[in-house]
Parts: C-alpha cells; structure tokens; sequence
C-alpha cells in the first residue's frame, strides 16, 4: 500500500495529497460524490514519447471549453455528483506509485464511488485494478501490451494486459483496436487467453457487431480503460506512441455509451500534451462527460 492506509472516514486524509487543480464541472464534495476523478502524472516507463505525466491538467484545460449540458443524452452534467481529488504528486518508482494508485482507488471503490483517473501511462491501470474481483475489462489500445517484461520491468507500459490477465484470469478481457503486437507477445501461451479485436476487425464487422459481442461478454461490472492511442493518430495525434488505421472517435464513444451503465472504474491514459495541437486534450475530456452523461441517462431510465 501507498503512504496511506484505507479508513472508515478518510476523505481528509485522502485529499490531502492531491493538488488543487479541479475539472470545471466537479462541484461536489469528495463525501457527496458518485465519480471521483483524479490525476496521475507519471511516466517514467513510457518507451518511446514521454509527457504524458502532463495530461491530467491539459484534460482539464480542455473540459473547460465544453458545456455542462450535454445535449445528446439529455444530462445536465451539473447534476452529477462529481468530485475532482487534484493529481498526486510526481513519483518516479512505478511500483511505489502503483501502489499509491491501488490505495486512491481502493479508498474510492471502498466508499461506493466510481474512481475516473487521468493518466499518465497506461501502466497505471495495473494499480487501480488490484481492487477489482470478478470484473471484466474493456480495454481501447493500439498496441496488445502484451509483454511479461520490457526494459528489464514487468511494470512497465508494454505489460498492462499481460498483468491484468494475472489478476483478472482468462476471458475476462477484450482489447478493441489493436494493430501493433509483437511475435514474443503473440506466441506467448497466453495471448488466446485475451480478447483482442483488431482495429482492421472493427472495419471490417462494424462497431455494431463488436459492441454486440462486447455486452454478451460484459454482462456484470466494468472496468474501461482507455489507451488514447487506440484511436487513430487522425483523431489523437497528442500520444506516446502513435500507430496509424486505428479506431474512430464515434466507435468508442459507441462502445463505452453503450456499457456506460456497468462501468465500475474508468481510466484515460497515455495521452501527451507536448505532442497534441489540442484535439487529443479535447477529446480525452469529452470521453468523461460521454462516461458520465450516458451513465446517468442509463439510470434514470
């Protein structure tokens, strides 16, 4: 565990880590909330473009633009019980800072709220689902990540699905939009134990039919992680490690609105500002209100 320990009442002591930087709609106190958002500015096993520690606060920047009323759902997100933590400190050790992720998170879930953690690497997931026991997990990535180690660390960003498998077990997982694996990874004994949907495959069935499969395979709880890479560079060029013919803003937006409602924890990762012309920010910050917005709508009903 981080420098921390999970109480019964703790939100002081939680909150105090953080800064105090806070997306424009997160109006609630940490008690009152039902999302609890916080950053994670790490990204120190990234392999190739780093930066992406500086995204949580580039997201928020962005959120700032959008309305609160979100038309397509019908959702005044002002209405929402959203609380923003701030970003936790800058750690440079990805096991002491998984373990400070898997304390944030487990203090959130413990308290029947749902965690929403900005990235950072996508390493960082690894910490968040330690919490999480009988889930599957829908995963959005250009890249299998596959790996049980990469530069001599099996923490490192290359590892998240490999490591999610350890903890969740097999077919618990579908990862929609891969297009970069490598042999090491795809005959490794254990890749068949995931669900990879290439993004050639999302072309070629129609995200119809992917979602389909996705809610047949889903039907308890949720975790959605979000590797910003798995959309193509066209719509998120702001990241680490950018590979072209991938996903499309609408495919998914249309997979998370569509299980919004069974989501338990959220995560966007890997999104890098020093990169970006703006767009990347701005939709990483849309993808929250989609989460929230589509979740509410789902219900209401």
């Amino acid at each position: 565990m981080g420098s921390y320990g999970k109480k019964e009442d703790n939100a002081a002591e939680l909150m105090s880590h953080f800064s105090n930087l806070k997306i424009a709609d997160a109006l609630s106190d940490y008690s009152d909330a039902d999302y609890v958002i916080f950053g994670v500015p790490f990204d120190n096993t990234s392999s190739f473009r780093r930066g992406s520690r500086y995204a949580p606060n580039s997201i928020r920047f962005a959120y700032d633009n959008l309305e609160s009323y979100e038309v397509n759902y019908g959702i005044n997100i002002l209405d929402a019980r959203i609380c923003d933590l701030g970003d936790l400190p800058v750690y440079e050790d990805v096991d002491y800072i998984l373990s400070e992720v898997e304390t944030v998170t487990g203090t959130i879930v413990h308290d029947k709220k749902i965690p929403i953690m900005l990235g950072g690497e996508h390493s960082l997931t690894v910490g968040a689902l330690r919490n999480f026991k009988d889930i599957t997990m829908v995963i959005i990535d250009a890249h299998s990540d596959f790996r049980d180690s990469y530069m001599d660390n099996k923490y490192n960003h290359a590892c998240v699905t490999r490591r999610a498998l350890e903890i969740l077990g097999e077919n618990k997982i579908i990862s929609v939009g891969t297009r970069s694996t490598s042999y090491e990874e795809i005959s490794s004994g254990e890749y068949e134990k995931v669900r990879f949907i290439s993004a050639n495959e999302v072309r070629a069935s129609g995200i119809e039919n992917v979602i389909e499969e996705i809610m047949e395979k889903t039907s308890g709880r949720v975790y959605f992680s979000i590797d910003m890479d798995g959309f193509d560079p066209a719509y998120a060029p702001g990241v680490g490690t950018p590979e072209p013919y991938g996903l499309t803003s609408y495919d998914v937006r249309s997979i998370l609105t569509a299980i919004s409602d069974r989501v338990v924890g959220f995560d966007i990762n890997e999104m890098t500002p020093l990169y970006d012309n703006g767009n990347t920010s701005m939709l990483a910050a849309k993808l929250i209100q989609d989460f929230i917005a589509s979740r509410e709508k789902a219900l209401r009903k």
